[in-house]
């Protein structure tokens, strides 16, 4: 789950904001006594972190390739946590990796990283980027410590906007494209966040799972880039390689 699916996520889960736990269970290794009682303080995204903060601790929540949740209903299958409250409302949480944090959040995460986030810092990233200048562009959009909250669907997207093909290197950028590659990381984060909510994120798709180039009508290579090895889809004629 990607970064803008989290903040929609945030959203979702605000009337809980201030409520207290009446039971928690689940199949994660929790301490679920603690949890038990607790009142919400906020709901927190970092990345691909989702974060539920309580007074004294807070609950890391990864969703990883298939987690999943449900708000006031329940799937087919054992949740890793479930959150339950006295007006009989709940959370569900499934296929998501789950642990505690006992320190203060803003102690453990850099918000400027977070491209969703009011502090990110563009001059950071690029200055992450350019401290690492053989680094294949598909591995350092996905990079987190560099774009939190950026997934493999806005690594395509961002390349193909701005004519970059997946195979190119962050050195041999020349400085505007790396401008491009930094503010569309954000952009289209930002488009995503809005076109999900929409239920039209698929729709707006350019080149993620195509197979024609929308601007030059051949065909798209899907090939496996980078050391992290995600799906890249891209156009060999308008998709420039720097290398």
């Amino acid at each position: 789950m990607e970064g803008p699916s989290l903040v929609i996520l945030k959203e979702e889960l605000r009337p809980f904001r201030g409520k207290s736990v009446a039971e928690a269970s689940g199949s994660s290794k929790l301490d679920y006594e603690r949890i038990t009682g607790q009142k919400i303080k906020a709901f927190r995204s970092w990345g691909k972190h989702f974060l539920i903060e309580f007074r004294t601790f807070s609950l890391r929540i990864h969703f990883l390739m298939f987690g999943s949740y449900r708000i006031n209903e329940r799937k087919d299958a054992k949740p890793r946590l479930t959150l339950r409250f006295n007006d009989e409302t709940e959370i569900n949480f499934y296929a998501t990796a789950i642990i505690e944090i006992e320190e203060p959040l803003d102690d453990v995460y850099d918000w400027s990283t977070d491209v969703m986030s009011d502090s990110w810092d563009p001059q950071k990233a690029r200055k992450k980027l350019k401290r690492n200048p053989e680094t294949n562009v598909s591995d350092a959009l996905l990079d987190q410590n560099v774009f939190s909250g950026v997934g493999n669907i806005i690594k395509n997207e961002v390349l193909f906007r701005i004519h970059v093909h997946p195979d190119s290197v962050v050195g041999k950028l020349p400085p505007r494209k790396l401008t491009e590659l930094i503010t569309e990381a954000r952009n289209y984060s930002f488009d995503f966040y809005h076109w999900k909510k929409l239920y039209q994120l698929k729709k707006h798709w350019l080149i993620y799972t195509k197979r024609k180039c929308p601007r030059c009508s051949i065909p798209v290579f899907k090939e496996y880039t980078g050391k992290s090895k995600r799906r890249s889809f891209f156009c060999n004629n308008c998709q420039k390689l720097y290398s």
